[in-house]
């Protein structure tokens, strides 16, 4: 009975208890992050900090994998929890613990609504998609599963990772299967979705994606970003402020990964590609979400 219970507990979602305080009254605003690890959400960051704290929107957001595979970056995650997390063994059996309540105290800056854990194997870092899609991953009940959160839970969005072919293979995957769950819904269910991808100011190259070869659900319109987040935005006093500073408390949760630790303070922006699947009108659903995220709530104090 308790091992039964145990099993079916790994996939329900987790309710945060939010601590935070919004500067916006609710609004009907929904919205679902699919990634394939517990810390693919820093890529989005600053939008899900906008919709939860100055629209008064709610985040939701599932995690294909449980995460045990990052133990090789870990070093650091050793002495801060008192573990050998290097250790591919110890790494494996404490890593999954570890990085859920990383994901959900990440959240509780950015303002998640609920996790929805799926527990899928984190094998090892590839650029196949195909050996999660066909080897790893219990791809029929990942499927089921987003069905039930997509039709219980009726988003007007969801965002999901960008996958570009030199992307992580369960990047691609989690992004693959999500527009497969969103496909699968009657029209009038299916929310807008929107892949992520991060750039800077001083890009001297525009990125150019049109689809992943073989999957033709990835099929972008167009072959750039259509919308954007300016992470830059200034506020604050002097307006020396932005929302980079979120980003960087969010990232540092996710202590037991030191690569993700190097991330803070890059990428300017958060862009936004339109899959080809999307009804054509929904670009105007994300035209009229974008402008309200590019305003700035925040009063200028003077002292």
């Amino acid at each position: 009975m308790f091992a039964g219970m145990k099993h079916l507990l790994k996939f329900i979602s987790v309710a945060l208890l939010l601590p935070f305080i919004s500067l916006a009254q609710p609004s009907n605003l929904r919205v679902l992050v699919v990634t394939a690890h517990p810390d693919d959400e820093t890529g989005m960051a600053a939008t899900i900090y906008k919709i939860t704290h100055e629209l008064g929107g709610m985040v939701d957001q599932c995690v294909i994998t449980n995460g045990e595979g990052g133990y090789k970056y870990s070093t650091l995650g050793d002495a801060y929890y008192g573990l050998e997390l290097t250790d591919e063994k110890v790494g494996r059996e404490n890593l999954p613990r570890i990085r859920k309540q990383e994901l959900m105290n990440a959240g509780k800056i950015i303002g998640t609504n609920n996790i929805f854990f799926l527990d899928q194997k984190d094998a090892h870092y590839g650029l196949d998609e195909k050996e999660p899609l066909d080897t790893t991953w219990n791809v029929a009940l990942v499927s089921t599963r987003l069905k039930e959160i997509l039709t219980n839970h009726h988003y007007d969005f969801l965002f999901c990772l960008l996958p570009v072919p030199q992307t992580h293979a369960h990047h691609k995957a989690a992004t693959i299967l999500a527009l497969r769950a969103v496909q699968a819904l009657p029209a009038a269910q299916r929310p807008v979705i929107l892949g992520v991808s991060i750039s800077s100011k001083g890009d001297t190259v525009t990125q150019h994606f049109t689809q992943l070869k073989d999957y033709t659900e990835t099929k972008m319109l167009g072959d750039t970003a259509m919308f954007r987040l300016d992470r830059t935005t200034p506020f604050g006093y002097r307006h020396v402020l932005n929302y980079q500073i979120i980003v960087n408390w969010e990232i540092a949760e996710h202590k037991s990964q030191g690569t993700m630790q190097l991330a803070m303070g890059h990428g300017d922006y958060e862009d936004y590609w339109f899959f080809a699947e999307n009804d054509p009108e929904g670009k105007e659903k994300c035209r009229q979400l974008f402008n309200e995220l590019k305003k700035v709530p925040y009063k200028t104090k003077v002292y």
